[in-house]
Formats: C-alpha cells, sequence, structure tokens
C-alpha cells in the first residue's frame, strides 16, 4: 500500500465499506444488542446521575435508537445529538431533546459540549481517525467522558505497515485509556490535544476487522512538529 493508493474523505464515503449498515443501526440502550454491552455501562444510567441538563453526543449513531429510548426517559432539559452519515433509514418523530444529524462526522463540529460522547464501532469507517479523536476530545464538558471503540491494526504508516502501537502510546501520552481486550478507548475530562500524525488519506479494500465486519485504515506519516511540543 503507498499513499497513491489511499482515497480521499469524499471517495471514502461514497465506498460500499463506509455504507455499510450492519454494524450499529439498530442497537439499543439495554440488552443482547445494546450500547450498555459494547461500552461495559449504561450510558442512561450514567447521565441520569447528573445535576442538570444531561447532555449526550453519539457519533455515528445510525438509526439512533438508543437516543430515542434515553429521551424519553431522560428531563425535558436534556440535550442528545446523534451524527450519522446516512441517518435513519425509517424516519420515527423525534422528541424536543433529541436532534439527529446526517453529516459526515469528519467534518461536522458542535456548537456546544457534552457530558457523554461514544462511537459504538463508527471509528471503524471514519478515514482521520485520530483527527476525530483529538476533535471529540475538545467536544467533552469539564467532567465529561469519551468511550469509542479503537481498532490499532487500522492505524498505518503510508507504506501500509502498523502505526497502531505509537498510535496507543501518543493517546495514552494525553489522557486516553486502552482496553485492548474490549478494543476501547476511554477519555474522562476535556481536553485539546495534538497527537504527532499527520494524516494521509484511507484504503477501504483493507478487508474485515475485528468484528468481522470489512473496515477502513487510516495512513499517517509522523509529524515531526506535534511530536516536538
Amino acid at each position: 500500500m503507498t499513499t497513491s493508493h489511499l482515497v480521499s474523505a469524499i471517495e471514502l464515503e461514497r465506498s460500499s465499506v463506509v455504507a455499510n449498515n450492519a454494524m450499529n443501526r439498530e442497537r439499543g440502550l439495554a440488552g443482547v444488542n445494546s450500547y450498555a454491552r459494547e461500552l461495559g455501562f449504561g450510558p442512561l444510567e450514567y447521565l441520569a446521575e447528573r445535576a442538570a441538563a444531561p447532555s449526550w453526543l453519539d457519533l455515528c449513531c445510525g438509526e439512533g435508537r438508543a437516543l430515542h429510548q434515553a429521551a424519553s426517559a431522560l428531563p425535558a432539559d436534556a440535550v442528545l445529538t446523534g451524527v450519522d452519515l446516512v441517518g435513519p433509514l425509517v424516519p420515527v418523530p423525534t422528541p424536543p431533546t433529541l436532534e439527529l444529524v446526517i453529516a459526515s462526522v469528519s467534518h461536522w463540529a458542535p456548537k456546544r459540549t457534552y457530558d457523554l460522547i461514544t462511537c459504538v464501532h463508527g471509528l471503524h469507517y471514519v478515514g482521520d481517525q485520530l483527527g476525530l479523536l483529538a476533535g471529540a476530545a475538545s467536544w467533552l464538558a469539564p467532567d465529561g467522558l469519551l468511550l469509542a471503540h479503537f481498532d490499532p491494526d487500522s492505524i498505518r504508516w503510508a507504506d501500509g505497515s502498523p502505526a497502531g502501537r505509537a498510535a496507543v502510546t501518543a493517546l495514552r501520552t494525553v489522557g486516553f485509556r486502552y482496553s485492548a481486550r474490549h478494543h476501547r478507548l476511554t477519555l474522562q475530562g476535556a481536553r485539546s490535544i495534538r497527537l504527532p500524525f499527520r494524516y494521509l488519506g484511507a484504503d477501504p479494500a483493507a478487508g474485515p476487522n475485528y468484528t468481522g465486519q470489512p473496515s477502513v485504515t487510516s495512513h499517517y506519516d509522523p509529524d515531526e512538529v506535534a511530536a516536538s511540543e
């Protein structure tokens, strides 16, 4: 793999791999196919403990089923936002506390911060995964929580060689925790971060990852300026 074979963000989002609707479309809050199972904790319980106006941003939310379920259980001042490239395939009435945004998570940014940010198996289809993680870190409330599934094997250097170990080291340096067993990143508290990687492009023909689903590899060069800061 060389940089000449990598695709742009527009090409990536038009690929059949990114259009995959099997991973997170129908996942609810609790049960066998749920956020609680995938994240190892209950988003609703976490949000219910907030003093006032709990807020949740779900990136790559699919149908937004979990957000709909949370909206019916949280107070009227809650703020729930879901972002997905495709959006709901079956439109249903949206409660006032919930906004579903059809947009690329690679180019969208919120105008507020959130108590909870999740990305359940969504990074597998994002080009600049590290860039999105850096952005999401700044979207947290001061004591907010970010959880995202992450596959280090999907992070590569320009020539296709593995860069996952370097990526995990860099993420841990700025405050992320990574569970290899669960393929899950966790970050507590907002921060402005810059990771020592320069995004080059993505390969949508990388094949299945640990989930068994086709996925994307993200390719980078070392960013010497960021590394020296």
